[in-house]
């Protein structure tokens, strides 16, 4: 997204006509923002969490092993385009808003996570099955790449003087709640059907239940109004009219865009999903603790560590982002 023109960073200038304080508006957009978002990480981390199970649905032609890798390479592909995803809908944000870019997010990736579960396996259509789940993925990492960086740019174009972390932090929080959202849906069903119908077929249900997120999402974002900063850079002709060129074709924004990529979020990307899905595949796949256990294992942690994200976000207005990133 095109950076804020420094005139509405002044110090003592109210960022937007709603900078005097934290009022309703403030609290919907924070909660519409973040809700949104949520679902569509649950729709983006259900594939992570039955890779298991999907390996033997539709990479059936290979040994388990085999079977099991290429799932988690599917899985990765979601990621390979997560960037690009990023650069097109960040760019469609800048030129025509960030509430209708919101919209385009997540239809996409509500519609393609109802048709992984619905897509036909192996057994049934060959080697279609796998190609087709494959370009689904792909299609939910363009939706998330745009989602998650023009949800953050929202809700801190809202955020009044001195709060931009602590709003932001809400955000930020979406990554879990979204994986949290997904292990609970599927213990559930789990639960309910038992494990062998939930492996046979009961697996599809969490992503078919997704249309229902899918149709409270699109409501919930039509209820938003357009960013006020973004009004106002549009009203002023401020507006970025090629923000990728003046994001990467700049070596002076380039090297912000790069330290921020490198140096501050790749590691602990790493970090986080190493620390959540190859956690929870070494317990399901390597020392073999039975699925309801291992999801209810890391649902734990991940209860325990999301209140963090928004106390260090409030820390962050205080003491500044420098000192906490390095910390």
């Amino acid at each position: 997204m095109a950076a804020i023109p420094n005139d509405l960073r002044a110090a003592g200038k109210p960022q937007h006509p709603y900078a005097d304080g934290i009022d309703q508006s403030h609290r919907k957009v924070i909660l519409a923002s973040s809700l949104g978002t949520v679902f569509e990480w649950y729709d983006f981390y259900l594939y992570g969490a039955l890779a298991a199970i999907i390996a033997k649905h539709y990479f059936t032609a290979l040994d388990p092993t085999s079977g099991f890798i290429f799932a988690l390479l599917a899985f990765a592909a979601g990621f390979a385009v997560r960037p690009f995803g990023a650069l097109v809908f960040g760019r469609l944000g800048d030129l025509v808003g960030r509430k209708y870019t919101f919209l385009i997010t997540i239809v996409i990736m509500g519609l393609s996570t109802f048709l992984v579960g619905i897509l036909p396996g192996y057994a049934t259509i060959g080697v279609a099955a796998p190609v087709i789940l494959i370009a689904l993925r792909l299609l939910q990492g363009l939706a998330l790449g745009g989602e998650y960086g023009g949800a953050a740019t929202y809700v801190a174009e809202h955020a009044p003087q001195g709060k931009r972390g602590l709003y932001t932090s809400f955000i930020q929080t979406t990554a879990t709640l979204g994986l949290f959202l997904s292990l609970a849906v599927i213990l559930g069903c789990r639960m309910l059907l038992g494990n062998e119908a939930f492996e046979e077929w009961g697996w599809r249900l969490p992503f078919i239940l997704s249309v229902i997120l899918l149709g409270v999402s699109v409501w919930i974002r039509t209820q938003l109004n357009e960013s006020p900063v973004f009004q106002q850079m549009k009203a002023e002709n401020k507006h970025s009219k090629a923000p990728i060129t003046e994001s990467f074709g700049n070596w002076k924004n380039g090297k912000v865009v790069l330290l921020a990529l490198i140096g501050a979020t790749a590691g602990q990307a790493v970090v986080w999903y190493a620390g959540q899905f190859y956690a929870l595949f070494f317990l399901q796949q390597t020392i073999k603790v039975d699925p309801t256990t291992a999801n209810l294992l890391i649902a734990g942690a991940l209860a325990s560590g999301t209140p963090f994200f928004s106390f260090f976000g409030w820390l962050s207005d205080k003491i500044g982002r420098k000192s906490i990133i390095m910390g």
